[in-house]
């Protein structure tokens, strides 16, 4: 997919935003040798990932598992998966979560001197090893405004820090839209989700900033 300009990103803001998610879809997997979808199974992600394997059944699915999850979020997961006979590829910690409480001590806080190394350890270094294997040209997202002030600065397309063209087709979407769109399409959806690295629910991850 091509480069866009910061005009031309803006424009096309503007102009997908009265458009529906699957036309979104459809416009980028047209456009795109590469696809991949980024998730972590937190709530409301069934729907990225239904929406866009309706399109394209085979896409590579990232799932960058932190091995803090929940119980409820790794049954959500597993379910989410069969359902929609997901192409999933897992990325873990290259380090136990053993050796990180022997090392931290548990989880650090995020003022703690650890938090970084943690994050780095559990969320950025899979993730950028999973970039580097995947190569993917697009990357699908279930960002959504209101979910962090750094999620409020950007839209519907916008560009990493590595330049890759991020796409979030429910972007404009709320909670209750979304509950919708799950029961429409009879799909389910799981609140007892746990990251470790953000510590508030609207503290950036990391990942996007």
């Amino acid at each position: 997919m091509k480069r866009y300009t910061e005009k031309e990103l803006k424009i096309l803001n503007q102009q997908l935003k009265g458009i529906s998610p699957e036309e979104i879809i459809q416009w980028v997997i047209l456009n795109s040798k590469r696809p991949v979808v980024t998730t972590n199974f937190r709530p409301y992600e069934v729907a990225i990932l239904h929406a866009v394997s309706k399109i394209k059944s085979d896409v590579q699915v990232v799932w960058c598992d932190t091995g803090y999850n929940t119980p409820q979020t790794y049954k959500h997961a597993k379910e989410v998966i069969d359902t929609l006979d997901l192409n999933v590829k897992i990325y873990i910690p290259k380090q136990t979560a053993a050796y990180r409480d022997a090392m931290f001590g548990g989880i650090p806080q995020v003022d703690s001197s650890d938090h970084d190394e943690f994050t780095r350890q559990v969320k950025l270094e899979p993730f950028q090893r999973a970039m580097r294997e995947q190569q993917p040209d697009i990357w699908f997202t279930n960002l959504r405004k209101g979910q962090t002030a750094f999620r409020d600065s950007i839209d519907i397309l916008s560009y990493s820090k590595d330049g890759l063209l991020k796409v979030s087709p429910f972007y404009h979407w709320s909670d209750e839209k979304l509950d919708l769109y799950l029961e429409e399409h009879n799909l389910p959806n799981e609140h007892k989700y746990f990251d470790p690295t953000k510590v508030l629910a609207n503290r950036e991850c990391g990942l996007h900033a």
